[in-house]
């Protein structure tokens, strides 16, 4: 090494920082290729006694410098942090397991006990988490608490690695009585996808402990989503969720809200450019009503979520006590919609920027939905409806993506008649039904929102003035709604939004086949909504859908429907 070299070196080094037992390099830009490149670094790490942090971020180690710095924390038995990240910029990426072994085993022989590791920002690949995979199984991470990965590169096998690397360190503390507590996991830009999102669900279910999951910019679509979201029921602790910029759609959001209707303490959500849409936000709407009590931030930006969709989300987290953020920006409002939203939100300063709204919707993109549907059930051939993910406890659920049957009852046995009515329905049939007609309730289910919502249209399409058939109608459409709308307000919220779409009062994803819509239809929901069972906060999402153009076609009983919505809502 170059008298000149060492220099520069030693100067380096001089502008180290020492305290709280941490020793820093941090950001001084060294070019460590070898031991004698090292050699005043090594020093340094020696000399220091109770030695607990060590940053070296920043700089650019080779194999035989790790070997070195390596060797110098073999007896370095209090380090609890190694901060690590952006380590071997312009390393051949072969270089960069071997010296991440290296380093590892070191902190093995010198029995240190982590608490915190970072490793981000270093481009190392699959062969990189091989690289610390012993490391992460080892007695020294049973007490981490913080693990980064960021922009790594790790990919879908990586992902699988880690994820048995952590399973592995869990069952082996577990085994010595203090089982692995990671609290905060952070792996943005890796390219998990879905089999490595899927992965690491099951370890995170598992461990039971995160309080903050990072994972932007992964590729994962809904089934990865969806594992993700059963994994997170079973962190208690959870604060702070951030999955920007992965691909949601309904069905991943529905989960995710499912799985948010059991968590009390997130304070901060980041679901933007997660292609939330309408249909997801109303059901993430649901859930900020009836739960997420302490909640700061919401981000559903760039989601192309309609106008009315944000609306019913504005209204939901208005009354919130320790609100601060809701980011909407970037969907699909237009100027009016903008202006609405505003005024929503009662506290002014709560609602981020909507400088980047993407204006309102065209009138139809069915060409794109149904490419993007076809894409998905390429994805998840078994998952052929969305209205699987809306179900309550007791009924179908999500792990990991596996659907499984839980101990619910099973579907009480219908009469041969309600099925003759329900397959070809007509007053005739109902009124030959007599007190029995309802029992059509019994066929609906909160769990199967589309064929509930399709039997309500069905049967509200033979209202008639005709006093024996108009109670016989308004009777059975009591029966059904008072049923659908018993249980949470998230199962409330998927029939209502699914209603909606089939009506053409909402976009909706998919192939969703839209009934033609007669003014019975609007005249037994204007009954029902004067109804004890109808809640208000549902008749206020109801209405915020009620001034569409598709209700033209019945302009009487669209008056009529919005004026009696307007009294329950006010």
């Amino acid at each position: 090494m170059a008298s000149d070299d060492i220099a520069l070196l030693a100067d380096a080094l001089s502008k180290t920082h020492v305290g709280d037992g941490e020793l820093s390099f941090k950001g001084l830009g060294l070019k460590l290729d070898d031991a004698q490149s090292v050699e005043e670094l090594v020093r340094d790490i020696e000399q220091f006694r109770g030695l607990r942090a060590l940053r070296l971020e920043g700089n650019t180690v080779g194999v035989e410098a790790a070997r070195a710095i390596a060797k110098a924390l073999e007896d370095k038995d209090q380090l609890q942090r190694c901060y690590w990240s952006d380590m071997f910029t312009g390393r051949l990426r072969s270089e960069i397991p071997t010296a991440l072994r290296s380093l590892g085993s070191a902190l093995m022989t010198a029995g240190a006990r982590l608490t915190e590791l970072d490793l981000s920002d270093n481009a190392f690949g699959p062969d990189g988490v091989k690289g610390v995979e012993q490391l992460l199984k080892s007695p020294s991470c049973h007490s981490l608490k913080e693990l980064r990965l960021n922009n790594c590169g790790v990919g879908i096998g990586g992902g699988k690695i880690l994820a048995e690397a952590l399973i592995d360190c869990h069952r082996k503390s577990l085994a010595h009585g203090s089982p692995l507590r990671l609290r905060v996991f952070i792996a943005g830009r890796n390219r998990l996808e879905n089999e490595g999102a899927s992965a690491l669900a099951k370890a995170f279910q598992l461990m039971g402990s995160l309080e903050e999951v990072h994972m932007p910019q992964n590729g994962i679509n809904h089934a990865g989503v969806m594992a993700l979201a059963s994994a997170m029921r079973h962190n208690p602790d959870l604060r702070v969720l951030n999955l920007n910029d992965n691909t949601f759609t309904k069905r991943g959001t529905i989960a995710m809200a499912q799985a948010l209707r059991h968590l009390r303490n997130v304070q901060v959500i980041n679901f933007g450019d997660c292609l939330v849409r309408s249909e997801g936000a109303i059901a993430l709407a649901a859930v900020l009503r009836e739960g997420l009590p302490v909640l700061k931030e919401i981000n559903l930006s760039f989601g192309e979520i309609t106008e009315a969709a944000a609306l019913v989300v504005a209204q939901a987290v208005r009354d919130k006590p320790d609100m601060e953020k809701v980011d909407l920006n970037g969907n699909c409002l237009g100027e009016e919609g903008c202006d609405a939203l505003r005024e929503a939100m009662e506290k002014g300063d709560m609602l981020g920027s909507l400088s980047d709204d993407e204006g309102e919707p065209e009138d139809e993109d069915d060409d794109q939905d149904d490419h993007e549907n076809e894409e998905e059930e390429n994805d998840d051939d078994d998952d052929d409806d969305a209205s699987d993910d809306c179900n309550e406890d007791g009924e179908i659920l999500k792990e990991n993506g596996t659907t499984k049957k839980d101990d619910s009852p099973e579907k009480p046995q219908s009469s041969a008649e309600i099925m003759s009515f329900l397959s070809c329905p007509s007053a005739e049939k109902l009124l030959q039904l007599g007190e029995t007609r309802t029992s059509v309730q019994q066929q609906v289910h909160a769990s199967d929102p589309h064929t509930a919502a399709e039997i309500l249209l069905k049967i509200s399409s033979l209202y008639s003035e005709e006093p024996e058939t108009r109670t016989a109608v308004l009777e059975t459409i009591d029966a059904v709604l008072k049923k659908l709308l018993s249980g949470s307000d998230l199962s409330s919220y998927c029939f209502l939004s699914t209603l909606l779409v089939m009506m053409g009062l909402l976009k909706g994803e998919g192939k969703v086949k839209k009934v033609p819509l007669v003014p019975g239809q609007l005249l037994c929901l204007e009954h029902a909504v004067q109804q004890e069972y109808f809640p208000q906060h549902v008749a206020s999402l109801l209405h915020t859908f009620t001034s569409s153009e598709a209700l033209e076609s019945c302009s009487s009983a669209s008056e009529r429907l919005s004026s009696t919505l307007e009294k329950k809502c006010h």
